[in-house]
C-alpha cells in the first residue's frame, strides 16, 4: 500500500490516516539522533506493537524504555532535537521514514500513553518519505 501512494506524492508533512493503525501496530523501529557536533546515532527502538502511538496526523509519541544506561539517544534529543524514525515491515517489505522534532516529556499529560514509563518521546512531523519495497528481505520472526 505504502508504494502506491508514494507514487502520488514523494514527501508528506503529515502521516495519513491509512498509516496510523500500520504504525502503531510495528512492534519495532529504528531511531537516528545526532549530537551537537554532528555525530550520528542510530538505535533499535522495540517493545511490541503499541511502542508507537499517533497522537494526531502531525505528532507522534513512542517511551523511553531504560536501557543500557548510556541515554545516548535521549541525550542527543536533549542537545539536538532534530530525529529521524525508520519503520520496515518485514513481512511485505514496505517503508517509511519519519523525520521531525523530538521533545522528552515526563508530564502528566503523556504518562497516560505508556503507564510503565517515566519518559516519552514526542516527535513534531516536519516530514514523512514512503519508500518502496525493493531489497527489503523477507524475515521469520524468531520463536519466543
Amino acid at each position: 500500500m505504502w508504494d502506491e501512494v508514494r507514487r502520488e506524492r514523494l514527501l508528506w508533512d503529515q502521516v495519513p490516516p491509512e498509516f496510523h493503525a500500520r504504525l502503531e501496530g510495528a512492534p519495532f523501529f529504528f531511531l537516528a539522533t545526532s549530537g551537537p557536533d554532528g555525530r550520528c546515532d542510530c538505535s533499535f527502538k522495540g517493545g511490541g506493537p503499541g511502542i508507537v502511538r499517533v497522537l494526531d496526523a502531525r505528532r507522534i509519541a513512542f517511551p523511553d524504555f531504560d536501557g543500557n544506561g548510556a541515554f545516548m539517544s535521549i541525550g542527543n534529543i536533549l542537545l539536538n532535537p532534530y530525529v529521524g524514525c525508520l519503520f520496515i515491515d518485514f513481512n511485505d517489505g514496505a517503508r517509511l521514514r519519519i523525520n521531525g522534532r523530538a521533545e522528552v516529556r515526563e508530564d502528566d499529560a503523556v504518562a497516560g500513553l505508556f503507564p510503565d514509563c517515566r519518559r516519552v518521546v514526542v516527535v513534531a512531523i516536519e516530514q514523512v518519505v514512503p519508500n518502496c519495497s525493493r531489497h527489503i528481505p523477507r524475515l521469520l520472526p524468531a520463536d519466543a
